[in-house]
């Protein structure tokens, strides 16, 4: 039992950024684009009640994974593109051993592409691009160079990115807009389905605008990262293709 309980935060910790991804996807298709499970029926109700129970309560209690006798099996997932008839099918790795809490799972997320008249060249294709997105990822993890403290001359710059259900408020955008020039800083938002929220400045600033998103109503809204911006450079150049509005 001790054994079980000492192992209780990992397994957290391994499902808690699964079932987080999850919940960005689901809230991040387009019209046209479906998620679903690929499951037995036993495993899908698992998976089913650990996502509900994260999305409900913006995390994992001791309760629900006490419940569980076993890790869950691997989160097996489909995205079909109705228009393009092709189903992306993702194999996460499996979560951490509920009875070995120095296991790791650090296997990369199994991709494949499927669908009625995708070709095998077509297919060979999609996986190369998945296999070069996935390269660019590890290299630009791999070589990053560690911060360094900048001159005291010059403040050190913050960056925040916020995701939310949605952003359609006018009055929210407004708020923004005007927290940002009294603030002094940089940004952009994306409006619609979901609501993308990113913003960069002195750390103060940037805090203080978080703390002012934050206490605004919203559906499922989450900060993805505030932290010191790399010693590289901005982390904001261009707004981004699709958002709505830059300050």
């Amino acid at each position: 039992m001790m054994r079980l309980c000492n192992a209780i935060p990992v397994l957290r910790t391994n499902l808690f950024h699964q079932l987080e991804e999850l919940h960005l996807i689901q809230s991040s298709l387009l019209p046209g684009e479906h998620f679903v499970f690929v499951f037995p029926p036993e495993d899908l109700t698992i998976w089913s009640s650990l996502l509900d129970a994260f999305m409900d309560a913006g995390g994992l209690d001791d309760a629900v994974l006490a419940s569980l006798t076993h890790p869950p099996c691997q989160a097996h997932f489909q995205i079909y593109v109705v228009a393009a008839h092709i189903s992306f099918e993702v194999e996460l790795p499996p979560c951490t051993n509920i009875t070995d809490p120095d296991s790791s799972a650090n296997a990369a997320a199994s991709v494949s592409v499927k669908g009625d008249h995708v070709s095998r060249d077509a297919q060979e294709r999609w996986h190369a691009e998945i296999r070069a997105r996935s390269a660019e990822i590890d290299d630009a993890c791999a070589s990053a160079p560690t911060p360094t403290a900048p001159p005291r001359s010059q403040p050190q710059l913050y960056h925040a990115l916020l995701t939310s259900h949605h952003l359609i408020s006018p009055t929210k955008r407004r708020s923004m807009h005007q927290w940002s020039s009294q603030l002094a800083i940089t940004g952009f938002a994306k409006v619609g389905y979901p609501g993308i929220i990113y913003a960069e400045g002195p750390r103060d600033a940037v805090q203080t605008f978080v703390q002012n998103v934050k206490g605004m109503q919203w559906l499922a809204l989450r900060v993805r990262f505030l932290e010191p911006v790399s010693c590289c450079g901005s982390g904001f150049s261009d707004t981004p293709q699709g958002s709505e509005f830059a300050w």
